[in-house]
């Protein structure tokens, strides 16, 4: 069994001494928030200060430990947004969730080095890079100098091309090989924290998914956190013919079975059914 890490997330760019702490010793929800405009399922939905509050503090009361923010879409196709673009949408969130909800835990969802950078000196405690230091050659040093838990994901190419024709010869010994040399490299440069991410729907087919899905557990002979995203994503909507908006009970489904292979925190638009899988997995573990 993977020994799951206990991290204490603290603003290193100012060194103080305060920090906020969250532990992954029991498998905890980790919330989104999109602020963008053409974002797959809640595009444009949180544009001003009160939709954000509001939809901060309810995805806390439902019971994320962690509130994922991300000003860029990384759809198939999504255009890209250089660092000072997604800097002039985050860096006044990250001020204002700062003060209206003192004790939240802020993940940026980033691949650039300065948007890591500037957004853990703004209060900020967690990167999620779906890149894993492939989009910006200076994330894994500008990680090593923040100190701070860092998310990386598998992706095949960009989101620009990723999932034209995505091939593998064996998709699960090639994303775990992936990850061995990933976190070889960080932990040469003293990173510790590291959380990994398989990257479903990243340059992945249908197929790809769900064969990572059926061998999750696989990947915890590295003994760090995974982290898994499958909320309303097309490899639950286009295998049941239905609609983002349709895919919550396939989005469950897929949590369930993420969280029985080991999974440690799922990503989801929707934190009280992703709770209610956590509850229920954890308690059939403990109690069989």
């Amino acid at each position: 069994m993977p020994k799951y890490t206990s991290f204490s997330v603290s603003n290193s760019i100012k060194g103080n001494s305060n920090s906020s702490v969250f532990s992954t010793k029991n498998p905890i929800a980790m919330g989104i928030l999109n602020v963008t405009e053409d974002s797959f399922f809640d595009g444009g939905q949180y544009i001003n200060e009160e939709q954000i509050i509001a939809r901060c503090k309810k995805m806390l009361e439902e019971g994320a430990s962690i509130i994922d923010i991300g000003a860029q879409s990384s759809r198939p196709g999504a255009t890209l947004i250089q660092a000072d673009d997604e800097l002039l949408k985050l860096l006044p969130i990250i001020k204002l969730l700062k003060t209206e909800i003192p004790e939240i835990i802020i993940s940026i969802d980033t691949f650039w080095a300065k948007t890591a950078s500037e957004c853990i000196r703004a209060g900020a405690h967690i990167i999620n890079d779906i890149s894993a230091g492939e989009m910006d050659k200076n994330m894994f040093d500008t990680i090593a100098k923040l100190q701070v838990p860092y998310i990386m994901m598998h992706m095949k190419g960009t989101p620009q091309n990723m999932q034209k024709n995505p091939t593998y010869i064996n998709v699960i010994a090639e994303v775990i090989s992936y990850f061995d040399k990933k976190i070889a490299l960080l932990k040469a440069k003293g990173v510790e924290q590291i959380i990994i991410d398989p990257g479903f729907g990243f340059g992945k087919t249908l197929a790809h998914n769900y064969q990572l899905l059926n061998a999750l557990n696989q990947f915890n002979q590295f003994e760090l956190p995974l982290l898994i995203g499958t909320s309303r994503k097309s490899m639950i909507y286009k295998l049941l013919n239905t609609k983002p908006q349709e895919a919550l009970n396939g989005t469950s489904v897929t949590n369930t079975m993420a969280l029985q292979k080991g999974a440690s925190i799922l990503r989801v638009h929707d934190v009280k059914e992703a709770m209610e899988c956590i509850k229920i997995t954890t308690f059939a573990k403990n109690n069989c």
